[in-house]
């Protein structure tokens, strides 16, 4: 595995926060146990009491309170042969506003899985502030017959706050390989004018908050349809409703519309429904519901999900989540 942090490198003229992870667990009898942890910096790991012996959970957290510009973060785990582990986060990340010519926040994620292992990454979303700089990446190593689930959901701002993503810096990479064979790199890159990107019918239609959904198994093609079940009746009951947002302009506060319900929402009825100015002034978003695609092949399954604001994500998720897991309980730093 790759090094691509390290206490002794010095630091910037700002302090910042650099943080090491290493968990390995094995099988041992029908139980999964620690075999290996080494940590450092700002990156901590707990393990909850279990409620299934054959499953061990890691919850990790950073104490340093968020990830701003220059941070340096590795996490690499180790799931030996036969062994179950579900890997989650603790609390939402945030990854905070930079400074004018920082470097970016560099975050890379190291997961092996062996022979007849099943490994779960289940992050909770990460929250992207204004002007952020953020590169990172996961690496999912698989053997041929392990078993994978991942997530990774970016929100752009939190809606509740009134807050938009006018620009910034994301490069944010999944590679997954299969015995050695690259099975999928998907790659976003946001640069400049991140609200006005995703304002774009082709890139995201203006909605604010996506997730990625990963499965690799021998069977993951029979998922298909449970997953699409799943994530249609998320949609179906989703208010459908517009957020209108406080532009970066600060004339811009509403949009005029005969429909507006004057509590910051424009009720259904008006898909598609955008108000932008020159750069990276928004004024509102256009995506009303959840949107979501699902798709499979070569035993991996892929969904996207696209979502007006982080709760709404956050629904579909679980609700995607709960329909591959197969009736077992999320990690309880989910249900909080």
């Amino acid at each position: 595995m790759s090094a691509a942090a390290s206490l002794s490198e010095p630091f910037a003229a700002h302090q910042r926060a650099v943080g090491e992870l290493c968990v390995g667990v094995r099988r041992r009898g029908a139980a999964t146990v620690l075999a290996d942890l080494r940590q450092a910096g700002c990156l901590k790991a707990r393990f909850p009491r279990r409620e299934n012996a054959e499953w061990i959970d890691v919850v990790t957290l950073n104490i340093s309170g968020g990830i701003a510009a220059g941070d340096r973060l590795l996490s690499e785990f180790a799931v030996g042969d036969g062994a179950r582990a579900t890997i989650a986060a603790q609390a939402a990340e945030r990854f905070y506003r930079a400074l004018p010519d920082a470097p970016p926040a560099r975050v890379r994620t190291n997961i092996a899985v062996g022979a007849a292992a099943a490994a779960e990454w289940l992050p909770q979303h990460s929250i992207l502030f204004d002007r952020c700089a953020l590169d990172r990446m996961l690496c999912i190593e698989l053997a041929a017959d392990a078993w994978f689930l991942g997530v990774e959901s970016l929100v752009f701002g939190r809606a509740a706050m009134g807050e938009v993503v006018g620009a910034g810096s994301v490069r944010d990479v999944i590679r997954v390989r299969r015995d050695g064979r690259l099975l999928l790199h998907d790659a976003i890159r946001l640069d400049g004018p991140i609200a006005a990107h995703l304002a774009r019918p082709a890139v995201a239609r203006g909605a604010r908050a996506v997730a990625t959904l990963i499965h690799v198994a021998p069977d993951a093609e029979g998922s298909v349809g449970r997953l699409r079940t799943a994530l249609d009746r998320v949609q179906k009951n989703q208010p459908r409703t517009f957020t209108v947002m406080p532009g970066l302009d600060p004339g811009i506060h509403a949009v005029a519309s005969r429909t507006n319900a004057g509590d910051g929402r424009i009720k259904s009825g008006h898909d598609g429904l955008m108000v932008t100015r020159d750069g990276p002034h928004v004024a509102c978003f256009g995506l009303s519901e959840i949107e979501s695609g699902v798709s499979a092949w070569d035993g991996m399954l892929l969904a996207r999900i696209l979502a007006p604001d982080g709760a709404s994500l956050r629904a579909a998720v679980i609700a995607g989540l709960q329909a591959i897991r197969g009736g077992r309980m999320l990690p309880r730093v989910w249900l909080c």
